[in-house]
């Protein structure tokens, strides 16, 4: 099965995105990504959602603390901006301790 690649903003965004994680990002999972081109009468640019599991011990507090900020972060995209970021819900505890995270972003064109 060919697998569509993800657009340079959603890479990049991915890419900060862990990074807010520090040495621990190995323990957030990528289980959804889509992107879809955004547009008004003066912008473009794409509408990201993503979701994630976050695994581990104390999977509840690490998330918190990744989530921690998370609307008013500053991301250093190499073009463009992030212009909204948000959790699409609360996060969802799993049976088995993992939490479950979706995360809609718009990014725009500079």
């Amino acid at each position: 099965m060919n697998r569509p690649r993800m657009t340079a903003y959603a890479t990049a965004l991915l890419r900060c995105l862990l990074q807010r994680a520090g040495e621990d990002r190995n323990r957030i999972f990528l289980s959804h990504w889509s992107t879809s081109d955004w547009q008004s009468l003066t912008l473009e640019g794409e509408r990201h959602e993503a979701s994630f599991v976050v695994s581990g011990a104390r999977a509840q507090a690490f998330a918190a603390l990744w989530l921690a900020g998370l609307s008013v972060a500053e991301f250093d995209l190499p073009r463009g901006f992030v212009a909204d970021i948000e959790l699409k819900g609360p996060p969802r505890v799993r049976d088995d301790g993992a939490v479950e995270i979706e995360i809609a972003a718009l990014t725009l064109d500079d």
